[in-house]
């Protein structure tokens, strides 16, 4: 057990039966009042986000999770399948529990897998991740001073806003919490 004046973002741990990674914490202290502390928290299982208050002196269970580098291998129409590079152990997971990352894996990616005592929570991918643009808009001329952009297709299907340079081909750095684009690849 860990107390709550201890969690800061990033740190996971069990509350009420669920597992939470913490987001943001504040610790508020007013004139007469004990201190509360003020925690917005993602529920790892299905990925909502709500904020609580403790009071300064509760206590939480530490959450440890494993994570293993796996290989994405390919999507069967249900769910994706990952491969552990060292024992080549297989796992699926449910392709609607990784909806968003989807967007950003490519067969042979590595990815972090995350789980807690054997069971599956998600996907970590690398922040940033080169993608080629198969598809984008003509360049229209025009104000060009307020940095225009266009819609691009990248390799996934995912479709994004690039600067009127860029063009079909080319490599761009996509960051996949955000799902914007970074800038070209090196």
């Amino acid at each position: 057990m860990i107390s709550v004046g201890d969690l800061r973002p990033g740190m996971t741990f069990q509350y009420e039966g669920n597992l939470y990674v913490v987001l943001e914490y504040s610790h508020n202290k007013t004139a007469r009042a004990a201190a509360n502390i003020r925690i917005k928290m993602k529920n790892m299982r299905t990925g909502s986000t709500t904020e609580v208050t403790f009071g300064n002196s509760e206590k939480v269970a530490r959450a440890h999770i494993e994570k293993r580098k796996m290989q994405y291998l390919y999507d069967d129409g249900t769910s994706l399948v990952f491969m552990d590079n060292e024992t080549y152990d297989q796992i699926e997971i449910p392709s609607d529990r990784l909806e968003w990352e989807i967007n950003f894996l490519k067969p042979s990616d590595e990815v972090e897998v995350t789980s807690f005592e054997n069971e599956v929570l998600g996907v970590q991918l690398p922040v940033n991740v080169p993608f080629t643009v198969t598809e984008t808009e003509p360049a229209v001329k025009g104000d060009t001073a307020t940095g225009a952009t266009k819609n691009a297709t990248i390799e996934t299907g995912y479709q994004i806003k690039v600067p009127l340079f860029i063009s079909e081909g080319e490599v761009v750095i996509v960051n996949t919490i955000d799902g914007k684009y970074q800038g070209r690849a090196k």
